[in-house]
């Protein structure tokens, strides 16, 4: 009861009381402009969470409770500007209150409030596990600070191997980066989600956590630049790419490089259309997943 108390003092004090007003879990209806067309991506279940801090919403996940891992972030890409936020960890209230204010909460010191352990991720759970916080919704692919700070919560982020997420996925953040800002003009969707591994599932340490056995993305760019460089004329108006976060996955999906640096070796990242990217995922999934409104075509 004590550990309730506190994380309603907490609530109390981050948000200047409750709000009946709205549900910021198992609805995307309040977020929806994070999706080309309005449209989330079809196919996959768990539980949405429109990820609301300051009381703005500033991405969408699609959150697995059994995996305490998002299957899939989706956000608006804008050119970054200055550095990137500390990093102060976060969760989701009502994924363990659904009466809880919709904000996400920085974790406080001491001992965490065993509604939030058992209904999501933990700061513990991340402690000497081998694994950093992969971050689906990246810091690097958003200008304003509160929207990069608001990408550091637990719902946004899954066991990720450090040669994948300072390697080669690093590198493919980047990369896209460079090229929407380059080329894109207007709005540029993102959607960044995980495959799992296919006869068993991998779990940290305390197998709380799942772990994923590659990352994807995919970008939706409806109006760009037509003057592209030959090397992109392929990359819009989408683009994908899924990347290894096992150094001992089989290559039929993504092969490996054995020049690459040794510490990176095994984290390849292979670039993709979105068509070839949905036809992995229905593999894997057994399930028809369409990520954007009609391929983003930018058709009605």
């Amino acid at each position: 009861m004590a550990h309730f108390h506190a994380l309603v003092l907490a609530l109390l004090v981050f948000t200047g009381g409750w709000c009946h007003c709205r549900a910021d879990v198992g609805d995307f209806t309040a977020c929806l402009q994070f999706f080309y067309k309005f449209w989330p991506p079809k196919g996959l279940s768990g539980t949405p969470v429109c990820q609301r801090y300051y009381d703005q919403y500033h991405f969408a996940s699609l959150y697995s409770r059994p995996r305490r891992s998002p299957w899939f972030s989706a956000y608006l890409y804008t050119t970054p500007r200055g550095k990137r936020p500390p990093s102060s960890w976060k969760f989701e209230p009502q994924l363990a209150y659904p009466e809880a204010d919709g904000n996400m909460m920085p974790f406080l010191p001491g001992v965490v409030d065993q509604n939030v352990v058992e209904s999501q991720a933990v700061e513990q759970d991340y402690i000497n596990s081998s694994y950093t916080r992969g971050h689906l919704n990246p810091s690097l692919h958003h200008q304003h600070h509160k929207d990069r700070s608001s990408t550091f919560t637990l719902t946004n982020v899954v066991p990720q191997k450090v040669g994948s997420n300072d390697g080669p996925w690093e590198f493919l953040e980047q990369a896209v980066n460079k090229t929407l800002s380059a080329y894109c003009l207007g709005e540029a969707f993102i959607v960044t989600g995980i495959i799992p591994y296919q006869k068993e599932e991998r779990w940290l340490k305390n197998h709380r956590v799942a772990v994923p056995e590659y990352l994807w993305s995919a970008y939706c760019c409806p109006n760009y630049n037509s003057s592209l460089p030959a090397e992109l004329k392929e990359t819009f108006p989408t683009y994908a790419a899924i990347g290894r976060n096992d150094r001992n996955s089989t290559e039929e999906i993504v092969p490996v490089d054995e020049t690459t640096k040794k510490q990176f070796r095994g984290y390849d990242v292979r670039l993709m259309p979105l068509a070839t990217l949905e036809m992995y995922l229905r593999s894997r999934f057994g399930i028809d997943i369409s990520i954007f409104y009609l391929q983003c075509s930018g058709s009605e």
